[in-house]
């Protein structure tokens, strides 16, 4: 008798057609019964691989695949390909995100599978840096517009941008601001980093939040030490953009230690999302085709973009639960041309900063039917 179960032996053998080869040999010599009963398994498993051994030889006696032949929840081949055009269109963005952007209703891991079966991957990210003290618990419990971090992003080092840039006169510069806790994000574009344009766009956002409502009374903007923030680096006194954060009572501005990236970390989150999910994407005609797609990415990304992040809760609902009276022009806010709010500041010069419009004439309007999508 054999010293080992048939099944114990099976599950650890590199080939298992060994042992059924004795098995069938055993059955010739022996017969079913005593067989089954020498190899410690039921007389229908050495029925099943005697009659493959007879039909078949050796090669009978291989494991053959128990997948059906039909699976009626399989994708089929016009949804397969859907997929993997998809997929050459956003590129660096995953499953789980596409998925969301398109409505899909294919679970993220069949997405991948797909993928995978297609040689499609993803341009490998490096490792993950680990994170020595994770302050996410602690930026929860900020209340809105505790802190707002500002910072400037070059856009002539995105490949999939640069040439239009060049021939369609698109902005090179983005200036964006964005509130820690929420993730509510503020976006103003211009073709040069400068310290007016920082400063004509802080108006802007000062002018579009008190507008809906916002109490900037216990507001600090942070910002990094870069020219466009504090101006000259002997300056004796504080920057123009100092002074405007700081015209509205109780707001402050303050600056990160030099060399402490850390500190932007949100902002420069945003500014890599940005990148992969719509510079690396979006083809455009003109400026303001640039500045309606511009303003629709944003409408989306403060309103319905989950954020895995913050328990994967969009920007506006995290702004709903610590203020729920809030209006929701706090996440409309539209994208702004800064040239323009130079060239209507020279126009005016005896307007205060808060009266900065916060409609430019040559970027985006508002939008009714973005206002409704937002819930």
């Amino acid at each position: 008798m054999c010293p080992y179960r048939y099944y114990d032996v099976m599950r650890e053998s590199k080939d298992p057609r060994q042992m059924r080869y004795q098995m069938v040999l055993s059955v010739e010599r022996r017969g079913i019964k005593a067989t089954a009963r020498s190899f410690q398994t039921s007389k229908n498993t050495v029925r099943k691989w005697h009659r493959r051994w007879v039909a078949e030889g050796y090669t009978g006696l291989e494991a053959r695949s128990r997948r059906p032949k039909h699976s009626p929840s399989a994708t089929p081949p016009h949804e397969r390909t859907k997929l993997v055009a998809l997929k050459h269109i956003y590129k660096r963005i995953g499953a789980e995100k596409i998925k969301i952007i398109e409505g899909l209703s294919r679970s993220s891991r069949t997405i991948r599978k797909i993928w995978r079966e297609e040689n499609i991957s993803s341009r490998k990210r490096r490792k993950k840096h680990q994170t020595k003290q994770n302050l996410r618990a602690v930026k929860r419990e900020w209340s809105l517009f505790q802190q707002i971090d500002d910072d400037t992003k070059y856009l002539d080092d995105i490949p999939e941008y640069y040439l239009q840039m060049k021939l369609k006169g698109l902005p090179s510069f983005q200036y964006t601001s964005r509130d820690v806790t929420s993730g509510l994000t503020f976006l103003g574009f211009a073709h040069e980093r400068s310290l007016i344009y920082a400063t004509l766009f802080a108006e802007y956002v000062n002018t579009s939040l008190r507008e809906a409502g916002v109490d900037l009374s216990h507001t600090t903007h942070q910002s990094d030490n870069g020219s466009e923030y504090i101006g000259h680096p002997l300056a004796l006194g504080p920057s123009s953009y100092t002074l405007t954060i700081e015209s509205v009572p109780g707001q402050r501005h303050t600056t990160i230690p030099p060399g402490a990236h850390t500190w932007q970390a949100d902002v420069e989150t945003f500014h890599n999302l940005i990148e992969v999910e719509f510079f690396e994407v979006e083809h455009f005609t003109d400026v303001p085709d640039f500045f309606n797609k511009a303003y629709s990415y944003l409408a989306f990304f403060n309103l319905l973009r989950p954020n895995s992040y913050k328990e994967n809760k969009s920007p506006w609902q995290i702004a709903k639960e610590k203020e729920p009276g809030i209006s929701q022009a706090v996440a409309l806010v539209p994208p702004v041309l800064i040239e323009n709010l130079l060239e209507r500041k020279l126009e005016n010069p005896l307007r205060g900063g808060h009266d900065v419009s916060s409609t430019p004439s040559n970027g985006p309007q508002r939008s009714s039917k973005l206002v409704l999508a937002g819930g």
